[in-house]
């Protein structure tokens, strides 16, 4: 009996399973997934067969050129499930692994997430009480920073970041966006989180090297852009802030920005 394939009776008994990869040096995992059949053992062979490079990859590569016997850690975490259930479950694992510092290589996040990912209390309590938002009074850019937020507020968790005593929803949103020249025309930025307005800021502009700017080309970035912003007057944020977008948006919308609902 193989160790890197299961028989066919396994195969039977397994149905749908979610699986992690792990460093048997560190003894952490670095990939979870979900599958059937011998999906847990092919990522080593991808990284063995295929040119193709990926953060995955170069895990397992590395780990068979540093480990004594070449061996990536397989386990199942459960078995024996549905594929609804097993995506749930992947989800579950992923949105856990990566709060407590895993470090995954997982390229996307686990299904549902956004919709029913990992929250604090607060923001289970505002998603499920916000008023709709089904119309905006001002020229306004809606920037949704569900991917950057996390890794603002998970570096902020170190000690002594750039990130310490700073506005974590204004370091979210500020840069770095691929945005046109329609950006000029907006004089409010809402920050978009989870399907809720999470905070309101008013482009400003400011003197950089005796010029005035509301936008600045990111350094290091090709095409990108940042904002000038402080928190809007309370007329403005109170109309927006905690109000749900949710249902405006179009699921596997890519583009983080939009100017209309």
């Amino acid at each position: 009996m193989s160790s890197n394939s299961f028989d066919e009776k396994t195969i039977h008994k397994l149905k749908a399973y979610v699986y992690a990869l792990f460093d048997p040096l560190e003894d952490r995992p670095f990939y979870i997934g979900k599958g059937r059949g011998n999906r847990v053992f092919q990522h080593v062979e991808g990284a063995i067969l295929e040119d193709k490079e990926s953060n995955k990859y170069e895990k397992i590569r590395d780990i068979r050129a540093r480990t004594q016997n070449n061996r990536v850690k397989h386990s199942v975490i459960r078995h024996g499930m549905s594929d609804e259930v097993a995506f749930e479950v992947e989800s579950a694992l992923i949105d856990l692994a990566n709060r407590t510092g895993a470090n995954l290589t997982n390229e996307v996040t686990g299904h549902n997430s956004i919709e029913n990912g990992m929250m604090s209390t607060d923001d289970i309590m505002r998603k499920y009480n916000a008023q709709p938002l089904d119309e905006l009074l001002h020229s306004v850019a809606i920037i949704n920073i569900n991917k950057k937020y996390k890794l603002v507020r998970d570096e902020a968790l170190q000690v002594n970041t750039k990130y310490s005593g700073k506005d974590l929803i204004y370091e979210s949103v500020k840069q770095a966006w691929v945005i046109g020249k329609r950006r000029e025309t907006v004089d409010y930025v809402l920050a978009e989180y989870k399907g809720i307005i999470v905070e309101v800021y008013e482009v400003i502009e400011t003197n950089n090297n005796g010029q005035l700017e509301k936008w600045y080309p990111v350094p290091g970035y090709r095409n990108r852009w940042g904002f000038h912003g402080k928190k809007a007057i309370d007329q403005v944020r109170s109309y927006y802030i905690n109000k749900s977008i949710s249902h405006h948006k179009k699921r596997g919308a890519a583009n983080p920005i939009r100017y209309i609902l």
